[in-house]
């Protein structure tokens, strides 16, 4: 069958929307239809004449008619900078450029880590920031009120300064006396004596503790001489080298916080006051310190012969307990990493001598560690003699008793005397007035919460000046002041228990109504059981290890853990000691001073110019 239609009108194929309006778009449809039609039709387009003829129509007319709609729909080639994104992606013959490469995990990991550097040095900053100026810029405070009681401090040393710090002040009035107006951070003392740490790194102002209370903290730069039980009241002498038109007066008190330490016990042996350097101020490092490097120049000066030379580089140190150790081992290093790139001739010749009376160094440690220490000190070049009495102290040589009870002579430079404490002289007068209760020589009695025997519960006494079970430790008398603030903290609700069940009391004998005398009866026998249960808890003691340096690097601590305890020693353990100490300093300028000191001495060394 032929059939035949015209293809100008575009009825047969495009319906009446049109069909083909050029010839030339036929080509292209003949390609499209060409392409979709089956190759077993057969197909005759006459595109001169304008006619379409078809064979198998009924087969292949759909199939044409749907090709031809899809080809009309798609949009005419435009320009590229006219077309819509999607167009310019859809029609453009540019490939389409490489996706990136992926990073590997070693370089993510690098930005990540840079990434945080960089926050946690803006967070530091601003942190560091912030508690420096909070420091630095104390707010006001409340003045003393006459109702307050009065509670006088006798000292600044570890339980003073941690009692300070943990008082709350609004319901007391506080003045602290002490000949020095700072806290000393004494574990490090033998650090400043060889110039590793620099003297005002590890000295905190008191007013940098009371300035920061809720009220006003008397600060009173005087040496106590008088303290008076009876009458509750202190007497203080103003003993600096400049003194104003008073310089002595008496101060009444309710409570009294006795810390007043001890000083360097000298066990009546000749010549340790007068020819020896003690370790337990300040002033103690800075004449150490000035005395060594004299004896460096001495022997350094033309002319001295060999023995007088010998003698001159030996330094002894008698005491083997954690500061005359620590001592020893920064003497080491000092000499080690210092002397001898500016004393060449002198630093081979320097010589190092421990002394102690008992049968071994650092006996609060384990056997282990005392090994350990004797084994580092003896890599050291440093001399122990253990079971020696010194008997006598001379400006050039110290008398000994060795183990045979021989007696033998040694020549030296300089003596530090580390050994032991006692009484101050308040401290044996106050003693004195209490003869019943107050019999032990090492120190005052206290009781359980850490008041005086022999008082009526208004002096109380911390630290080095008691004799209770404890060792005379910083970290002893710094809990006994955190202790002694807290229980101040629970008297002041015991008062105010009492001053209700008086007020009740009062107010029950005056009331008229029996409905209110009942009413105040019962308030009356609830504060009296609410002050019955109140009790204040005895002091207790939390031991959190020991720690000392020996030198080259290393620390040895021994910790406790769970039941037993942990015995450490070597270079890991020094970085221990060092993360320690940095954290218990008071503040985060001691903080930032000593560990700018630790960095400082690593980079440049020690000082070894000598100040007059």
């Amino acid at each position: 069958m032929h059939s035949s239609s015209g293809c100008a009108s575009g009825r047969g194929l495009g319906g009446r929307r049109g069909g083909w309006r050029r010839r030339r778009r036929g080509c292209s449809l003949f390609e499209t239809y060409q392409a979709n039609i089956k190759p077993s039709t057969s197909a005759r387009f006459c595109f001169r004449s304008n006619f379409l003829s078809l064979d198998s129509a009924s087969t292949n007319l759909d199939a044409m008619f749907t090709t031809r709609r899809a080809v009309l729909r798609q949009p005419r080639a435009l320009p590229l900078a006219a077309r819509s994104p999607a167009q310019r992606l859809l029609y453009s013959t540019t490939p389409p450029p490489p996706p990136p490469p992926k990073k590997s995990r070693i370089k993510s990991a690098i930005t990540v880590a840079n990434r945080t550097f960089w926050l946690s040095l803006l967070v530091g900053g601003a942190s560091f920031y912030y508690v420096t100026k909070k420091d630095r810029s104390p707010g006001p405070q409340l003045p003393h009120e006459p109702e307050k009681k009065n509670i006088v401090v006798l000292g600044s040393g570890w339980g003073a300064t941690a009692f300070l710090n943990a008082l709350d002040t609004t319901e007391y009035n506080v003045t602290v006396v002490s000949p020095r107006n700072y806290f000393l951070f004494t574990p490090l003392l033998p650090s400043v004596a060889v110039g590793t740490l620099s003297t005002r790194s590890i000295l905190q102002p008191t007013r940098y503790v009371t300035r920061h209370k809720t009220r006003n903290v008397k600060v009173i730069e005087a040496e106590a001489q008088v303290v008076d039980p009876i009458n509750k009241t202190v007497s203080f002498i103003d003993n600096s080298d400049i003194q104003g038109a008073v310089s002595s007066t008496t101060i009444p008190y309710d409570y009294l916080v006795y810390a007043v330490g001890a000083e360097t016990q000298t066990f009546g042996i000749p010549g340790v006051q007068e020819h020896a350097c003690f370790m337990k101020e300040l002033n103690d490092a800075e004449k150490f310190q000035r005395r060594f490097l004299d004896c460096l120049e001495s022997a350094a000066f033309p002319g001295q012969s060999e023995g007088e030379i010998d003698r001159l580089l030996h330094m002894v140190v008698v005491g083997g307990g954690p500061t005359g150790v620590e001592l020893s081992g920064e003497l080491h290093d000092f000499l080690e990493q210092d002397l001898k790139s500016w004393y060449p001739e002198l630093a081979g010749r320097i010589k190092i001598t421990l002394v102690e009376a008992l049968p071994s160094v650092l006996p609060m440690f384990s056997k282990r560690l005392i090994d350990y220490t004797m084994s580092t000190f003896k890599e050291s070049k440093i001399d122990i003699m253990t079971q020696t009495m010194v008997k006598e102290i001379k400006p050039g040589s110290v008398t000994v008793a060795m183990p045979d009870k021989t007696i033998s002579e040694i020549p030296c430079g300089m003596v530090v005397w580390a050994a032991g404490n006692r009484n101050r002289k308040i401290t044996q007068d106050l003693m004195a007035k209490l003869p019943t209760d107050q019999t032990n020589k090492r120190g005052i009695a206290i009781d359980e919460h850490l008041q005086m025997k022999g008082t009526d519960g208004t002096i109380f006494a911390i630290g080095d000046c008691t004799a209770s079970q404890f060792a005379p430790t910083a970290q002893v008398a710094s809990q006994q002041g955190a202790y002694l603030a807290r229980a101040f903290a629970q008297r002041v609700k015991r008062d105010e228990l009492h001053a209700k069940l008086v007020e009740v009391e009062v107010s029950k004998d005056m009331a008229l109504q029996e409905d209110a005398r009942k009413k105040l009866e019962e308030e009356g026998e609830a504060a009296k059981r609410a002050l019955a249960k109140f009790k204040i808890r005895p002091f207790t003691y939390s031991h959190q290890g020991t720690l000392a340096y020996i030198g080259s690097d290393k620390a040895i601590a021994d910790l406790p853990l769970l039941n037993g305890s942990l015995a450490s020693g070597g270079v890991l353990t020094y970085y221990f000691w060092r993360s320690a100490y940095l954290s218990t300093l008071f503040s985060l300028r001691n903080r930032t001073l000593v560990a700018q000191d630790w960095v400082r001495t690593k980079i440049f060394g020690r000082d070894v110019s000598r100040e007059w």
